[in-house]
């Protein structure tokens, strides 16, 4: 029979054996699965080792840095990396293995190699960029449109940030008056649970896309660790698929996230997301006020160019009247002299006519000349008043093109009741256009009001 031994004694040789096989420092690389400070100070965590799946945990201890190495050991890390210890961060500890009666196995560390972790970080940061390009997403935010007028907006980030109640002000107090809309999907924006928090509300805005121009994603400054929450593939993979532009204003002061990277737009800070959005919207109306400046040139041009065809018109027929009146007067004082010509050239060869035919023909020729005056000055009046109808007739045809043009200047149609329907920019021409709940800018002669579409009514066709 074997010998019987108390659990302390088979411990206590568990013990000495692992003193004896283990008596050295080693370099060990783990991931941080749990780690917290009590109230002395120690640090107390549980170290892991995942499968090549990155899922599966292959080994699992747990590990402890006393509280008067831990303060040292901390603020050293810290320094360097730009980064707090955490949890799912991997790091190269220096440790010794130690075996308690009451607690078992567990490490104790004395010394982390911060160099470790600021490379694995870099390198995690790098793998996800590649994997990004190699999916074929990493643009493909960035290549979807900016509404002209971005007013409608889906805000994700903590509900009481300094950095959500700065992008809210700034909105509502911008220097133009502009009115913006804005949604808040509360989201954690640090921590292990910021990952799934970020995707569901980007999935929760998707549902209603048609409700909104863009989305931003905003929170105030932080540390590095609070932002490099942000160097996700899964969130920057929903960024990149994302349906309407993001914008992003996460707060980094050096370099950008990868959810920056793939985002529409990003900013430094929450304000700068405002000042782009209001700046956005600022670029539309000047460009519109541009238009409209362009429109009122070009039809002042139109007119301009008609009044000087019709007064160009009008100074060319006066020359060509006048020398048709010319020409028909030398044409006639020609024929004159010709019948005179001729009748003295008959009496001459008459020579013993009757006084009685001389006087005839004299009076014949006075008659005949009469008539011929009183048919030109027939056709001088007749050409006379054709000349002023057809001047009439163009001052009409001219006045009643004036009158069609200021008919059709876009402002006397508004000034007439007329309005004009806007959807997100664009002018609506049919009922089609239109879906119910959509929200619809409406142009009057003296402003400009926003609705909402409650019903439908399509015209028949009266065909």
């Amino acid at each position: 029979m074997t010998e019987k031994l108390s659990l302390t004694e088979l411990q206590q040789i568990i013990k000495d054996s692992l003193y004896i096989a283990l008596p050295d420092l080693y370099w060990v690389v783990a991931e941080i699965s749990e780690m917290k400070e009590n109230y002395a100070g120690h640090c107390y965590l549980e170290l892991i080792e995942k499968q090549p799946d990155e899922i599966n945990v292959r080994a699992r201890v747990k590990a402890i840095i006393w509280s008067n190495r831990y303060r040292f050991l901390k603020s050293f890390f810290e320094s360097i990396t730009g980064e707090s210890l955490q949890e799912g961060m991997k790091v190269l500890v220096r440790t010794k293995v130690e075996y308690h009666e009451l607690y078992g196995l567990s490490l104790v560390i004395s010394d982390i190699d911060p160099s470790f972790t600021f490379g694995e970080m870099a390198l995690k940061r790098q793998m996800i960029i590649k994997r990004l390009e190699e999916d074929g997403v990493f643009s493909m935010n960035k290549e979807i449109s900016l509404p002209m007028f971005p007013q409608k907006i889906a805000v994700i980030s903590s509900k009481n940030a300094a950095g959500y109640s700065d992008f809210i002000n700034h909105l509502k107090k911008n220097s133009y008056g502009y009115v913006f809309h804005t949604a808040l999907f509360e989201t954690v924006m640090q921590g292990i649970e910021t990952e799934q928090s970020v995707i569901n509300a980007l999935d929760n805005i998707a549902e209603f896309q048609g409700l909104f121009d863009v989305a931003v994603i905003i929170r105030g400054g932080g540390s590095q660790t609070d932002l490099s929450w942000f160097d996700n593939y899964n969130i920057a993979y929903h960024v990149t698929q994302f349906p309407i532009p993001v914008l992003t204003g996460i707060g980094h002061e050096k370099d950008l996230s990868v959810t920056d990277m793939v985002a529409f737009q990003a900013l430094k800070t929450p304000t700068a997301v405002a000042d782009f959005i209001i700046e956005s919207v600022a670029e539309a109306e000047n460009h519109i006020n541009e238009m409209s400046s362009e429109i009122v040139e070009s039809s002042r041009i139109i007119l301009e160019d008609n009044r000087n065809m019709i007064e160009s018109y009008r100074m060319n027929l006066i020359p060509v009247a006048r020398l048709m009146l010319s020409d028909q007067k030398e044409m006639l004082s020609v024929r004159i002299i010709e019948m005179i010509n001729f009748g003295k050239d008959y009496i001459l060869r008459a020579g013993l006519l009757p006084a009685n035919q001389k006087s005839r023909l004299i009076s014949a020729t006075g008659t005949m000349s009469l008539a011929r005056k009183s048919e030109i000055e027939r056709s001088r009046i007749d050409l006379m008043n054709f000349t002023l109808n057809m001047l009439e007739k163009i001052k009409t045809s001219t006045s009643g093109l004036l009158n069609t043009l200021k008919i059709l200047d876009p402002e006397n149609v508004l000034k007439r009741g007329y309005t004009i329907t806007i959807k997100n920019g664009e002018i609506i021409k049919s009922i089609n256009q239109l879906t119910e709940e959509e929200v619809i800018d409406t142009q009057f002669s003296d402003g400009r009001a926003r609705s909402k579409v409650i019903e439908r009514q399509k015209t028949k066709d009266k065909r």
